[in-house]
């Protein structure tokens, strides 16, 4: 089987690390957290940073002031062009995308066009344990973080988590006294891979991939090639960590000239972890030995017990002990936003998975529960099929509320199924689950879709719907 189609390049003007930034002139495309700490780090190190942003927010004057303070240039709305007039490298926000008319005149330039997290990667010199997937990415990461802390090994935990890796490069004006890390983990998305040329993990971690984001990649290909260059610079001397229950990952990791590992809720593997009746266990250089019994692992759903399989594969190796590792696992809390449980009331249990923002991740949810459920989904559609929602919520759930622009989309696949009602609002929706549910049931709030119909990121919409919850009497 042949690796996913290649996808067409920013630009492809070779891109190599520049020895001397003192006055050299680079732009920052997007003043948000990564635009933010990329313009920091280029600041610290002498480079003549400019910085355009077509899209303001509320504290972007106080924000634009304090860069102007240290020499930056700032420009805005119609004014953005007139900053990348001159210029010798572009980093561009995850945000912008590839197709953008500015990136396309500055890749005809010949200019190159890097990333926050290809900047940082020129910088670490700490293994970087990249991890990237449609689903699960966060939990994944915020996991790897907690077994090699608790194994007393010094990790950075970031990326698209929140902390960009820009972050975790040692300041040169203000040296930390404490010690550099000792790994970089990383959650990678899709739209940050876009940029990489050299960005090189010692271990990219690939965790499952189904459709999502089909609103900014043209294709389903185009999405997958993007994931699948998490492999792109690895040698021989590197790791790709596979889900081996997705044959699409699978196919996609043949690719890669480093070493595998897998992981698997459904067989034995040759080297990694896997479930084996109620044990996980690993085969890792010849020797098969157990790990943790499954019930060991607070966590629900066989996709978070996946989650934690793929950072016990990490954890080994990287030399943590299985001790430390279930120990890690046990103690960690629950995601905010995903399957959080927020609140019971009147007999109902309301769990929040406000991250769950495609159609994959809000299967995986439904799946995750026994009790009967009441669903509310729905937001901005990203191009997801929610039809493979049928079977679900044909046998679990008893009745379905939509908010959002998807509800039409959503309401032609769903309303013969199952009782449907359309909400205004969030807390209109709540008011509707809570008619539908009985004592024992559960309203899961777990959208199917983007949040920025409504709200300005899936944390802000989780927030709201426990504001909602919280206020119920």
């Amino acid at each position: 089987m042949e690796p996913c189609g290649a996808m067409e390049a920013v630009n492809v003007t070779p891109v190599f690390p520049i020895v001397s930034w003192q006055n050299k002139r680079v732009t920052v495309f997007g003043l948000g957290r990564s635009g933010r700490a990329a313009a920091d780090l280029l600041l610290d190190i002498g480079a003549l940073v400019t910085i355009v942003e077509e899209h303001t927010s509320q504290d972007f004057e106080s924000t634009a002031a304090a860069y102007g303070l240290r020499g930056a240039q700032v420009f805005r709305g119609d004014a953005v062009a007139d900053g990348l007039r001159d210029l010798e490298l572009l980093v561009v926000s995850p945000g912008v995308p590839k197709d953008h008319r500015l990136l396309k005149e500055i890749g005809q330039r010949g200019i190159p066009i890097i990333g926050e997290i290809e900047l940082a990667g020129w910088f670490l010199r700490a293994p970087i344990i990249a991890v990237t997937g449609t689903n699960g990415k966060s939990t994944t990461v915020r996991l790897i973080g907690s077994i090699l802390q608790q194994s007393g090994k010094r990790a950075f935990v970031g990326g698209n988590l929140g902390i960009p890796l820009c972050e975790a490069v040692p300041k040169r004006t203000h040296p930390s006294p404490t010690p550099d890390y000792e790994y970089i983990v990383a959650e990678v998305s899709s739209f940050q891979l876009e940029t990489i040329h050299r960005f090189r993990p010692w271990i990219a971690a690939l965790l499952n991939v189904t459709p999502d984001h089909l609103d900014r990649h043209p294709t389903q290909e185009d999405y997958q090639a993007a994931k699948q260059r998490i492999f792109e610079n690895q040698t021989n001397q590197d790791w790709a960590l596979i889900n081996a229950d997705d044959p699409v990952v699978r196919a996609m990791a043949l690719s890669a000239r480093s070493g595998i590992c897998e992981f698997s809720l459904t067989r034995k593997v040759e080297q990694g972890v896997y479930l084996e009746g109620g044990d996980i266990r690993a085969r890792m250089h010849g020797d098969d030995f157990l790990l943790a019994s499954r019930d060991a692992l607070p966590m629900r759903g066989n996709h978070n017990v996946a989650n934690a399989m793929a950072a016990m594969n990490i954890g080994l190796l990287c030399g943590c002990s299985a001790e430390d590792m279930v120990r890690a696992l046990r103690t960690t809390p629950t995601f905010e936003h995903a399957l959080e449980v927020v609140r019971e009331w009147q007999g109902i249990t309301f769990v929040n998975d406000s991250k769950g923002t495609n159609v994959d991740a809000t299967l995986k949810a439904l799946q995750s529960f026994h009790e009967p459920l009441v669903l509310i989904l729905g937001g901005k559609d990203k191009g997801g099929d929610f039809s493979q929602l049928v079977d679900s919520i044909t046998r679990q759930v008893k009745g379905v509320v939509i908010i959002g622009e998807a509800t039409q989309k959503i309401l032609q696949t769903l309303n013969q199924i199952r009782p449907v009602t359309l909400a205004t609002s969030l807390t209109d929706a709540v008011s509707q689950a809570v008619a539908f549910a009985s004592r024992g049931d559960v309203v899961l709030f777990s959208p199917a879709c983007a949040s920025f119909d409504m709200f300005r990121n899936y944390h802000h919409r989780g927030l709201e719907f426990k504001r909602v919850v919280g206020e119920l009497q």
